[in-house]
């Protein structure tokens, strides 16, 4: 299968859910924004609490994201099918991470003040 052919079907598994795309990026891009306004800087603030939070909400995607594709566990029977369960909560793992660390720094910026 060639990469447009690839990326076709990709397009017509997003379709669906391309407001709900939009929306997860604009509040993410707000969060940042606002953040970045407060003094926000990517590589100086690290917090091991919204860290462990992402990485819960990483590991309960193995359980939810079926839901949300209306199937079960039990149709992730291939190798192919844990790598892309597997994958799903990496990408669940990175997108709590960007949304909780910045959430956290105006956390700690309030209790500061």
């Amino acid at each position: 299968m060639s990469i447009g052919g690839m990326l076709t079907i990709l397009m017509y598994a997003l379709a669906p859910f391309m407001w709900q795309l939009i929306g997860g990026v604009f509040i993410i891009i707000s969060v940042h924004l606002f953040a970045y306004l407060r003094g926000y800087q990517v590589t100086r603030h690290h917090s091991r609490f919204a860290t462990l939070c992402a990485l819960l909400i990483g590991v309960t995607a193995l359980l939810w994201v079926p839901w949300l594709t209306h199937s079960t566990l039990g149709y992730v029977a291939t190798v192919f099918d844990w790598i892309a369960l597997v994958g799903a909560a990496i990408a669940t793992f990175v997108i709590a991470l960007i949304i909780l660390q910045p959430l956290s720094f105006l956390i700690s910026l309030q209790r500061e003040a």
